[in-house]
């Protein structure tokens, strides 16, 4: 059995390891809100910066089972358990330092990225449905109109100062969204869509970071348990010889 002080590492990895837990459905949770929300924008975005949420999740679960493993390590005081708990943790942690300055590096690609994405979607509303869906979608979500202005609608074909619907806040009966319309969005999507990215990688960065940190400490509470049960096997043995 664990004694003295350690006794008090037993029961704090214990609770590190519910903290863990909760942090794994934190990790599902942040992922799948991304995927949600951002799921109609899949035509603006490179795959890679879908791969992020999906990680998270995929961690989070790992997270999960192994913060399980880990409270059955330290209240059953089972060196091999709590030795092995402690590697798969540090592996989690480097996974997830990793996923959090990736998630924050990745806001540099954004500008150039969003750039193609839009030039090349916009020619190809109004012979794509699935592209018309994602641009009316992204309009109305981030209240905007066209690349960088209204009047970019123009360039690709449409009637001058006509916009598509979804440029406006809304349509009175008996009237249009055009560019003069006093409903019509003045911000661009270019920035609004790039400036939602960015917020979401900070997230991912942040979370990532954020959790593999109080990991760390919990790797430290395990290690402390996993040597003072090492010690307590080799007194008793000593003692029995």
């Amino acid at each position: 059995m664990v004694s003295g002080g350690m006794t008090c590492v037993k029961y704090m990895t214990f609770i590190f390891n519910l903290i863990f837990a909760i942090t794994g459905i934190v990790f599902i949770a942040v992922g799948t809100v991304i995927l949600v929300v951002y799921g109609g924008y899949n035509n603006f975005m490179d795959n890679w910066f879908f791969a992020a949420p999906i990680l998270m999740i995929v961690v989070g679960g790992i997270v999960f089972i192994v913060s399980f493993f880990g409270c059955c390590g330290a209240i059953k005081e089972n060196h091999c358990m709590i030795i092995t708990f402690s590697v798969l943790l540090l592996l989690i942690f480097a996974l997830e330092l990793g996923a959090g300055i990736a998630g924050y590096m990745m806001r540099g690609e954004v500008h150039a990225m969003v750039e193609n994405r839009l030039n090349s979607t916009m020619e190809k509303y109004s012979t794509n449905d699935d592209i018309r869906r994602s641009w009316d979608i992204m309009q109305h979500d981030l209240q905007c109109c066209g690349m960088h202005s209204a009047s970019d609608w123009t360039h690709i074909g449409f009637p001058e100062n006509t916009v598509p619907v979804s440029c406006c806040k809304e349509v009175p009966e008996g009237s249009t969204c055009d560019t003069n319309s006093v409903h019509i969005y003045t911000s661009d999507c270019m920035s609004n869509l790039q400036a939602a990215i960015e917020r979401n990688a900070l997230i991912l960065g942040g979370v990532g970071i954020g959790i593999a940190i109080v990991q760390l400490i919990g790797i430290i509470f395990a290690c402390c348990l996993a040597r003072s049960v090492r010690r307590e096997y080799e007194t008793v043995e000593t003692a029995a010889h």
